[in-house]
């Protein structure tokens, strides 16, 4: 069936899903739908039959003497949107229908379908009637707008597809005759679906093609010796490609920087400079008619460093143009976190270059973390006259802290936290430490020198601008450059608020 309106503001897709007593070529060869032969129900609308893609759901219908009409919510995700899209831009503009069949009649060779319930609707790329596609997807230069947002309109003259239906709830019917323009599909598990046609190797199909096998159909026994073996048939057995992406290389953590303070980093300039008192006045007790106290305040200068961190990625001009639209979504999304490990990485370099460090040795026993801790938060109070507040850790030493016990008892992985000396989990990378907010940073390794930092974050801060994404063509090659980048900094206010356990 054609989509015949499709809205993107209100996120709704509306068209012909069935016409009545028109013959379409579905999965169990040529259909004919009689009027008011389906029971409707509020169904999923999926894409391509395939029931792990839902995109939207049925929100009204309407019954008319020539089929149904329905309208489908759109859900608010990338595969909705790129539906969307599709759907106006013409590229996926079909409906078809999947059906319970309960009650049939076999007229030639053509299956009648005079009591069936609706399972489900997808939205497909080649219907089996190819001039059921959208006709208007917005209004002419002679034509009025169209009203309430409406994107695409198909003309109501045009022939619509024949439904998708299920042939695994009643056997196939008798052949009476071959029929040249039956089309048979592939067939998956109950029910069903598939717009372009293929082999289709189930049960009723197996006894079908048997029967005309008999008879002396060459393509029946054709289908029969396809049959027999489907591993030397491997060509007939369609290989489904998900659109779900694997990713286990790349996040968006950045645990270091999220234990920090955070600014918006000035619009201009690749140095900023903050002033800092060094000398602070002074007050002491006076002896009447004495002298008072007199220290001049001293402040300076500290300069800061703003740095670029880009990446590029060079693509063809068809790789852009022919692709799905959630490609270059997806390209972006992978650079945003290729800059959050070398920003996170850069904030580490900083820190270690002017962090004091703890007399006390952290790791191995609960003893010597709360001494590490205790040790560290001396140092952040005397150094910034500010509190340490978050701890940061590498992988391992957060393994190492969930492991400690008493008695075989964890100490900072508790289900019951009363007296507890924190609270982690290996289902998050926050916690809380001897009273420290604790974040974990990939940026940071192992459990020896530099795996840890006690933050006062008020003595650290990371500054960042907006991220911005550069799209240039080359033309000598036809390829697109997409550059991802972005400025930051990172400012060691108070060099004596942040302390690591280097050296200790």
């Amino acid at each position: 069936m054609a989509v015949t309106a499709a809205d993107t503001i209100k996120r709704t897709i509306t068209g012909t899903i069935v016409t009545w007593n028109e013959q379409g070529n579905t999965s169990v060869g040529p259909t004919v739908f009689a009027a008011d032969s389906i029971e409707i129900k509020p169904v999923k609308l999926l894409l391509e039959h395939d029931r792990t893609r839902p995109i939207g759901k049925m929100v009204s219908h309407n019954v008319t003497a020539n089929g149904i009409e329905a309208t489908f919510k759109i859900a608010n995700t990338m595969a909705g949107e790129d539906a969307l899209v599709e759907a106006t831009e013409g590229l996926r503009d079909g409906f078809s229908v999947g059906a319970q069949i309960n009650e049939w009649t076999n007229n030639k060779g053509v299956m009648q379908i005079t009591s069936a319930t609706l399972d489900e609707v997808s939205l497909v790329t080649d219907p089996a009637i190819d001039s059921a596609r959208v006709s208007e997807v917005a209004a002419s230069e002679n034509e009025a707008p169209k009203q309430d947002s409406d994107l695409a309109t198909a003309d109501s003259d045009k022939p619509t597809e024949g439904d998708q239906v299920s042939d695994t709830t009643a056997p196939a019917p008798a052949v009476e005759e071959a029929v040249e323009a039956a089309k048979v599909e592939a067939a998956a598990p109950k029910p069903a679906f598939y717009t372009t046609p293929r082999l289709e190797f189930t049960k009723a199909k197996y006894l079908e093609n048997s029967i005309r096998a008999a008879l002396g159909d060459d393509d029946a026994r054709s289908y029969l010796r396809a049959a027999d073996n489907t591993t030397d048939n491997a060509g007939f057995i369609p290989t489904p490609q998900s659109t779900t992406l694997i990713n286990g290389v790349a996040n968006g953590d950045r645990g270091f920087i999220d234990a920090l303070s955070r600014e918006t980093l000035a619009a201009s300039g690749m140095t900023f400079e903050l002033p800092r008192i060094n000398t602070a006045p002074t007050v002491a007790l006076t002896n009447e008619e004495g002298a008072p106290s007199e220290t001049d305040m001293g402040t300076a200068y500290i300069s800061v460093d703003v740095k670029k961190f880009a990446g590029q990625q060079t693509v063809s001009v068809e790789l852009i143009d022919r692709s799905s639209p959630a490609f270059f979504s997806e390209l972006v999304r992978q650079m945003e976190f290729a800059y959050a490990k070398a920003t996170d990485a850069y904030a580490v370099t900083r820190a270690s270059a002017t962090a004091t460090a703890s007399t006390a040795k952290a790791g191995a026993t609960a003893a010597n973390y709360l001494a590490f801790f205790a040790n560290a938060a001396k140092n952040c109070y005397t150094g910034s006259l500010g509190f340490a507040r978050n701890v940061v850790v590498s992988p391992d030493v957060w393994a190492e802290i969930m492991g400690l016990n008493d008695n075989g008892r964890p100490i900072y992985i508790a289900s019951n936290p009363e007296n507890a000396g924190g609270a982690l989990s290996p289902r998050a990378l926050r916690g809380n430490v001897a009273g420290l907010d604790l974040y974990v940073s990939r940026s940071l390794s192992g459990t020896g020198d530099g795996s840890i930092y006690v933050i006062n974050p008020d003595a650290l801060t990371f500054y960042e601008s907006a991220r911005l994404t550069l799209q240039t063509n080359v033309i000598a090659s036809g390829q697109i450059s997409v550059m991802y980048y972005g400025y930051a900094a990172v400012a060691p206010k108070l060099p004596g608020g942040y302390t690591s356990n280097d050296n200790a």
